[in-house]
């Protein structure tokens, strides 16, 4: 509970009406799409650096913790206040602010959400490639706090590829810049990369600058469907192997495409084992031989049906489906725990089947998606988490699926960070000595500890 002056003050800098404490407000920023909730104190709406950087030195003095929030669409807790204090929510702060096109390049508030900035850049014949598939409601703030990835990844990489520079405010409440607008920038520690990932803990984001790319000037999208998951699998593998990379290669088994089919009625199959979605996009000559070349691969490496777009209209139909997928999934039962671990795409088909064969043993639930081409898997765990005894299976099918993930050179997260659900795997991927220079990293930015208490950094405290 904060104490009335320290609300008083928070009240003055941003006004009242967006200075929240009441019950319903809180319980509203108490959760995420992760299973746990935690209430904050008050939620404050900041609308420029300013008042950001007044909430913080006002936080400081009088030793408030606070927790930066975007759309509260992340999936490990990371923008729940887990101690309490100030959630600051960055929503009101939405302006895209540049679009450089003879420099390509955006300059945009945190609060903007990433699908107004893709359609706004593609307007005027540009593109801003990372798409998670939450795009339509996260926002670029929480995407450059997560290094989001996404359905692109498979060729054009996270966030953290696009980030030219950020504006940010300190735990002290000083406002540091990093970055320029230019091309190429390798003057002294990357900072912008240090603060791309961190999960809110070591400063709040209030203006980034994004690199744009030309918009490609075709796609095509094809739907490839399979009587096996494992063919699907492996054609994954093979089309990277042999060289072609897809603008995207996602991969979704049969319990997503029933849950689909019951809740779109989308004329997906319901007879088959998996469906890979791929893009091609680039020059039209180029994606018209692409298109071609991936529908034969897809055939030989037994596709029984493979249909191709013929327009940008049909394109966006088949993507329905994909997009649709996380909530179609999810209505099945009361709770989903959302997996991320991202394997070596030569061994995609195996982990596909272990964690089948995981979930299958502990007699839980799983629908698996996969961003296939990157080797980013999504298995769905679908439970009841007032069941205490299931909720057991669940999580010893999750440390089982991170420790064969990362025996095969996996690593714990490919895009939605650790939070809270996966720190206590942090020290079977790095070491020792990398936790401890993360610790005073962020001592170094944050001696007082009041940004983002109870991260994933400080859940791994006891382990090392």
């Amino acid at each position: 509970m904060l104490k009335p002056e320290v609300l008083e003050a928070l009240s003055a800098i941003v006004g009242r009406e967006r200075c929240k404490t009441s019950k319903e407000d809180l319980l509203t920023y108490g959760y995420d799409a992760c299973i746990y909730e935690y209430l904050p104190d008050v939620v404050i709406f900041p609308k420029s650096t300013r008042e950001t950087a007044d909430i913080m030195k006002t936080a400081l003095a009088h030793q408030v913790f606070v927790t930066p929030r975007g759309a509260g669409s992340g999936l490990g807790a990371e923008s729940l206040a887990k101690q309490g204090g100030i959630v600051i929510c960055f929503s009101m702060m939405n302006r895209i602010l540049e679009i450089n096109r003879a420099n390509r390049y955006a300059v945009v508030e945190p609060g903007v959400v990433i699908a107004d900035l893709q359609k706004a850049v593609e307007g005027v014949g540009l593109f801003y490639p990372p798409d998670p598939g939450s795009a339509a409601v996260a926002t670029m703030g929480g995407a450059v706090a997560m290094n989001a990835g996404g359905m692109r990844g498979v060729k054009y990489g996270v966030t953290r590829d696009y980030l030219l520079g950020l504006e940010m405010v300190l735990p002290s409440g000083e406002v540091m810049t990093t970055g320029t607008v230019t091309a190429k920038d390798v003057t002294g520690y990357d900072l912008t990369r240090l603060i791309c990932g961190s999960e809110g803990t070591l400063a709040l984001v209030t203006r980034i600058t994004v690199r744009l790319l030309p918009r490609p000037k075709a796609k095509r999208t094809l739907q490839a469907v399979y009587d096996s998951i494992d063919r699907a699998g492996d054609t994954v593998s093979r089309i990277i192997e042999a060289g072609i990379i897809p603008a995207t290669l996602e991969l979704m088994d049969r319990m997503v495409i029933k849950a689909l089919e019951e809740s779109a009625h989308l004329g997906l199959p319901l007879d088959a084992e998996a469906i890979l979605l791929i893009d091609v996009d680039g020059d039209p000559e180029t994606v018209e031989r692409q298109a071609a070349l991936v529908a034969e691969f897809c055939k030989s490496q037994g596709a029984r049906e493979v249909r191709v777009s013929s327009s940008e209209k049909e394109n966006e139909q088949l993507w329905v489906a994909r997009r649709s997928a996380f909530g179609a999934v999810a209505r099945l039962r009361p709770s989903c725990l959302i997996e991320d671990a991202t394997v070596p795409v030569s061994v995609l088909t195996a982990t596909i089947k272990k964690v089948k064969e995981i979930c299958a043993r502990n007699q839980v639930q799983v629908a698996v998606l996969a961003h296939a081409g990157d080797g980013n898997l999504h298995p769905l765990m679908l439970f009841d988490q007032r069941n205490r005894e299931e909720l057991e299976r669940v999580e010893k099918s999750m440390d089982e699926i991170v420790d064969y993930a990362l025996s095969v050179g996996g690593t714990l997260s490919g895009e939605h960070g650790i939070g809270i659900t996966k720190a206590k795997y942090l020290p079977k991927q790095l070491s020792p000595t990398s936790l401890r220079i993360m610790r005073a990293i962020k001592r170094t930015f944050d001696p007082q500890g009041i940004l983002n208490p109870g991260s994933f950094l400080e859940k791994t405290q006891g382990n090392n």
